[in-house]
Parts: structure tokens; C-alpha cells; sequence
């Protein structure tokens, strides 16, 4: 168990793999990979290999141009995404997006029902509600969509409109 005086081993490692040692990065992307997997899995759940394998190799790739060690999660995470999304649309998968995870411990019911109303949208509103729920800003999904900022900014209020109609179906 790792004590609040022992270092994070990712970020022990990432000046190390930034100058090139290859030692470093290997221990480096071992350590990343389950949360990487994780994304990888609930953005692209047929794919999900795939898209692990793509966000991992780009990954290694840009992991130079990090200029900021403490943003280094969020940037996996950004970049995981991206690979994910561009994985998918590769492949033309019609099941784009999995349902959301819940992030904290529910009824596992409301899992089913949420999944169930992401099912019945339209994949560019599930892409919004999936990449907003795995905390993209607005400019990161329009970059992530290769979309304009005003596209994703519509999408995404008819994509809430649609799920708050499917949810709360006797309100509409």
C-alpha cells in the first residue's frame, strides 16, 4: 500500500522516459495501461483494443512534447479519448460509445436506465453526452470530433435535451 510520503511511481518515472530512456517509458505505459484500458473500454467497448493499442502508441509518441508533469493524467486521459474516438470511426462502428459508468456507488438500476436512454440517442448525441461525462470542455470535444466549437455547443444542448425527454419521458 503506498503511503502519503512515497512518490508517485508514474511521476518518478516521466522526466526519466521524456529524455528517452526506453527503461523508463516501458515502466511508464505498464503503469498507465489499466486506466488506459478503462477509457479505451467504456468509449470504444467493441474496439476497445484497438483503441488501447492506438492511445498508446500516440501516447508514446507525444509524451515529449508534455511541457507540464502534473497534467500528465489529464493529458492520457485526453489523449486516450481521442485515439478511442478516432478508433471507432476507423472501424465504422454503428455502436459508437458505450453507455456512461457511473462514477460513484448508485443503484445499479439507474446504470441500466441510463444506458438504456444513451442507447436510444443518436450517435453524435451520445459522442457529446460520453465525451462530456469523461470531463472534455467544449474546445477539447470540437478538437476530439474535428467538428467547430459551435456544432459541439448545439449537439451537446440537444444531446441533454433529448436524454432529460427520454428520461423524464411524461414531462415532455
Amino acid at each position: 500500500m503506498k503511503t502519503a510520503h512515497e512518490p508517485n511511481p508514474v511521476l518518478a518515472l516521466l522526466p526519466r522516459a521524456q529524455a528517452g530512456e526506453s527503461q523508463a517509458m516501458n515502466e511508464l505505459l505498464m503503469h498507465i495501461t489499466p486506466y488506459v484500458a478503462r477509457v479505451c473500454t467504456s468509449v470504444a467497448p467493441h474496439h476497445s483494443s484497438d483503441a488501447m493499442q492506438e492511445a498508446l502508441l500516440a501516447i508514446y509518441r507525444g509524451l515529449r512534447t508534455l511541457r507540464e508533469p502534473a497534467a500528465f493524467f489529464g493529458w492520457v486521459r485526453s489523449v486516450t479519448v481521442r485515439e478511442a474516438v478516432r478508433t471507432v470511426k476507423r472501424l465504422n462502428d454503428s455502436t459508437t460509445y458505450s453507455p456512461v459508468e457511473a462514477r460513484h456507488d448508485s443503484n445499479p438500476l439507474d446504470r441500466v436506465h441510463i444506458n438504456d436512454v444513451l442507447e436510444r440517442l443518436s450517435t453524435p448525441h451520445r459522442e457529446v453526452l460520453t465525451l462530456r461525462a469523461w470531463g472534455l470542455n467544449e474546445e477539447e470535444m470540437a478538437e476530439t470530433l474535428h467538428l467547430p466549437l459551435g456544432t459541439v455547443r448545439s449537439r451537446l444542448h440537444r444531446a441533454r435535451r433529448c436524454f432529460q425527454e427520454a428520461w423524464y419521458p411524461s414531462a415532455a
